[in-house]
C-alpha cells in the first residue's frame, strides 16, 4: 500500500546538509568523541563567558596524601573508607583551604550515604568571600549535581548559569548544555513564575530564551532573532541552545517523507498506531498554518523486505525515511551496502553497520531508557541499596541489566535481586528477595534447639531502601506490590517503568498506589491538544498509546531533522520525553516522574 499526502514543506536541501554532516558523525563506524562534560576542577567567578586564567589545580596542602585517599576512596563511592582517611585530619590549626577542602570532602560523604540534606546544608557553609577558586568550583558544580538528581531543574539551571561566567573554556559548551537541559525540563508555570523575579540580566535572558522555545515554530523564529538581537553578548546567543539555529534556516523546495510500516499483518495495529500519532502531528502543523511535507505511506508488509520498501521511497522520490518499526526489518535495512537518504528508524538495535550515503538514526521507545531514568530517580531521591524484582527472560534481562549499569555508576548497590516466571511465583520471590525465608529458616532452628513451638512474625532484610519492581505490565505490578506490604516491605518505596501502566483508567490501579515511576509526557498531559485530535478522529489508541507518541515525536524529529546536526547539544521537547542523540544517532529519552494516587496517574 502507497499513500500521500500533500503539503507544502521542503526540507530536501536540510537533508542534503545531513549527508555531510551526519555521515562523518554517525556511519563511519568510528562515533565522534563526547564534548568534555562538567568536570570539578575549574574556578568560577562572576563574569561574562571567558577563558580563565586562573589554576584549575587544588591549593598546596601539607595534607595532600590525607586528602586524595579520601578522593580516591569517593571515587569508588567508600563512604566509610573516605571517613577514616579524614580522621587523620587535626580538628585545629587547619587552612581555611584545607578546612573547606575537609567540608567539601565531608559533604560528599553524606551524600553517598544518601543524606542529601546534610549535603547541601555542609556545601552551603562552605560559601565565604575569598574561597579559592578552584574549591569553589568543584563546591558548586557538587551542589549543582545534587539538585539536578534530586529533580530541581529551575535551580540546576540557575546555578550551571553561575558556574558557567567563570568557567574555563574547555567545559563551557558543557555547562552551557546544562543550563538549557534543565530549563527545557523545567514546567512553563515554574518558567513564567521565574521571569518577572530575575534581577540578573543575563539569568533573565536564559529564561526568556527557554519562554520562546515554548511557543510554535512560526512565533519562535521571529522571536529567536529578536531574542538574539536584543542579547547579542549574551552566552546563549552564538550558537543558540538545544540547535535553535537550524530553526531560522529556511527552504523553499518542496520535500516528501516516506514512513515504510507494518499496515497489514502481526504488527499491523502498532504501525496504524505510530501513523496515527504522524499524521496528527502532521495536519496539527498544516492547521497551524505551518508548512508541511508531503508524505508517503508505504506498508513494509508488501514487500519482501525492508531494504525494498526502502527503494520504493526512492522511486517516488522520498527525501528521508520514517521507519521501520520492528527490530528485524531494521536489521535487514541496516545491512543495506548504501543508504541515499536519511532513515529515521522506529526501533533500537546495534551495531549499526557503516553504509554509503546518509545516516541511519534511531528512535524508539527501548525500555533500557526508562530503567536508566527511574535508576536516576530513585537515586536523586536518596535511596542508596535496592532489591530488584524483574520477570525471567530476555526482556526482564535486558532492562534490569540497563539498571544495574545506571545505579552501579551513580553509586548505588544491590541488596538482593530475584525473579518470577508465572503467578504463582509471586510470592515465593517476594519472600526471597527480602529474605524472608532466611528469617523463617532461623525460627525452625530455634523451635527445634529449644523445642518449644515459640510465636514468631518473620523479619525482613533492613538493609535495603528501595525496590525496583521491573513489571512487564500492570497486571503483574497489581499482584506484586500489596504482597510486598503484606511480607512486611510496605515502607519501602518502590519504583518502576511505564509498561505497569497501559494507559487506560482502571479501579484495579488502586493496587498501584505509592509506586513512583518514569513516564511519558504523553501520558502526563503534555499535549492535550493531540491526544484530543485523535479522539475527534475516531482512533481509539487503547493499549498503544503510546506508539501515538512515537508516532508524534517521529514527526517532529523528522520535521526538525536539520537540528541534529548540532549534535550533542540538539534538544526537543517531545511527547515520549525529553530527546537528546548521542553519537551512535540513538535518540535517548529522559521521562518525567510520576505516582499512582487514588489509582490514578499523577505527574510529581
Amino acid at each position: 500500500m502507497t499513500e500521500r499526502h500533500s503539503s507544502q514543506r521542503s526540507q530536501v536541501s536540510v537533508l542534503t546538509l545531513l549527508l555531510l554532516t551526519l555521515l562523518l558523525w554517525g556511519c563511519s563506524g568510528n562515533p565522534q568523541k563526547k564534548e568534555p562534560q562538567p568536570k570539578t576542577s575549574a574556578p568560577e567567578k562572576q563574569q561574562p563567558i571567558q577563558q580563565s586564567e586562573i589554576s584549575l589545580a587544588l591549593p598546596h596542602s601539607q595534607f595532600s596524601a590525607v586528602l586524595n585517599s579520601a578522593e580516591q576512596s569517593l571515587a569508588e563511592f567508600d563512604w566509610m573508607q573516605a571517613s577514616v582517611a579524614l580522621q587523620e585530619m587535626p580538628v585545629d590549626g587547619l587552612s581555611s583551604n584545607d578546612d573547606t577542602y575537609v567540608g567539601y570532602l565531608q559533604a560528599r560523604i553524606a551524600y553517598i550515604r544518601g543524606d542529601q540534606l546534610q549535603a547541601l546544608e555542609q556545601l552551603e557553609q562552605l560559601n565565604y568571600p575569598g574561597i579559592n577558586p578552584a574549591l569553589h568550583y568543584r563546591i558548586l558544580s557538587f551542589k549543582h549535581y545534587i539538585l539536578e538528581t534530586q529533580g530541581d531543574s529551575l535551580a540546576s539551571a540557575q546555578l550551571a548559569d553561575q558556574i558557567l561566567r567563570g568557567t574555563q573554556a574547555d567545559t563551557a559548551a558543557a555547562w552551557k548544555r546544562s543550563v538549557w537541559q534543565n530549563l527545557e525540563r523545567t514546567n512553563k508555570q515554574q518558567l513564567l513564575t521565574a521571569f518577572p523575579n530575575a534581577a540578573d540580566p543575563q539569568w533573565r535572558g536564559w529564561l526568556a530564551l527557554a519562554l520562546i522555545n515554548r511557543q510554535t515554530d512560526s512565533e519562535m523564529q521571529r522571536e529567536l532573532v529578536q531574542w538574539r538581537t536584543e542579547n547579542p553578548g549574551h552566552p546563549a546567543a552564538n550558537p543558540l541552545p538545544g540547535g535553535l539555529d537550524y530553526l531560522l534556516a529556511s527552504s523553499s523546495q518542496s520535500g516528501k517523507v516516506a514512513l515504510i510500516l507494518p499496515l497489514s499483518g502481526q504488527l499491523a495495529q502498532a504501525g496504524k498506531a505510530v501513523l496515527d500519532g504522524f499524521l496528527a502531528a502532521h495536519y496539527a502543523d498544516s492547521s497551524a498554518g505551518q508548512a508541511t511535507n508531503e508524505i508517503l505511506v508505504i506498508d513494509v508488509g508488501e514487500f519482501p523486505s525492508a531494504s525494498n520498501a526502502y527503494g520504493e521511497a526512492l522511486r517516488e522520490g522520498a527525501s528521508i525515511v520514517v521507519g521501520p518499526l520492528s527490530k528485524e526489518a531494521l536489521a535487514d535495512l541496516a545491512t543495506r551496502p548504501e543508504r541515499p537518504i536519511p532513515i529515521l528508524a522506529l526501533n533500537r538495535i546495534h551495531p549499526i553497520l557503516p553504509a554509503q550515503g546518509s545516516a541511519l538514526v534511531q528512535l524508539s521507545l527501548a525500555p533500557e531508557d526508562e530503567a536508566i531514568s527511574v535508576a536516576e530517580l530513585a537515586f536523586g531521591r536518596g535511596a542508596r541499596r535496592a532489591i530488584i524484582i524483574t520477570p525471567a527472560g530476555d526482556w526482564g534481562n535486558k532492562v534490569e541489566t540497563a539498571l544495574r549499569e545506571r545505579w552501579a555508576s551513580l553509586g548505588g548497590t544491590i541488596a538482593s535481586n530475584t525473579t518470577y516466571s508465572t503467578y504463582d511465583d509471586y510470592s515465593s520471590s517476594v519472600t526471597s528477595a527480602l529474605s524472608l525465608d532466611v528469617s523463617e529458616q532461623r525460627a525452625s532452628d530455634l523451635r527445634a534447639t529449644i523445642g518449644i513451638n515459640i510465636e514468631f512474625t518473620p523479619r525482613r532484610r533492613q538493609d535495603a531502601d528501595a525496590i525496583f519492581l521491573l513489571s512487564h505490565n500492570g497486571a503483574e505490578a497489581r499482584s506484586i506490590k500489596p504482597l510486598l506490604a503484606f511480607h512486611y516491605a510496605g515502607d519501602l518505596p518502590v519504583y518502576a517503568i511505564s509498561n505497569i501502566y497501559n494507559g487506560i483508567p482502571d479501579e484495579r490501579n488502586q493496587d498501584l498506589n505509592g509506586i513512583q515511576l518514569v513516564e511519558t509526557p504523553w501520558l502526563l498531559g503534555a499535549n492535550p491538544d493531540l491526544l484530543a485530535a485523535l479522539a475527534t478522529g475516531g482512533v481509539k489508541s487503547g493499549n498503544y498509546t503510546r506508539l501515538n507518541a512515537l508516532g508524534a515525536d517521529a514527526y517532529l524529529v523528522q520535521s526538525n531533522f536539520l537540528r541534529l546536526q548540532s549534535g550533542a547539544d540538539a534538544l526537543m521537547r517531545g511527547n515520549t520525553g525529553l530527546l537528546s542523540m548521542d553519537p551512535t544517532l540513538s535518540i535517548k529519552r529522559q521521562l518525567s516522574p510520576a505516582t499512582f494516587d487514588a489509582g490514578v496517574l499523577k505527574a510529581q
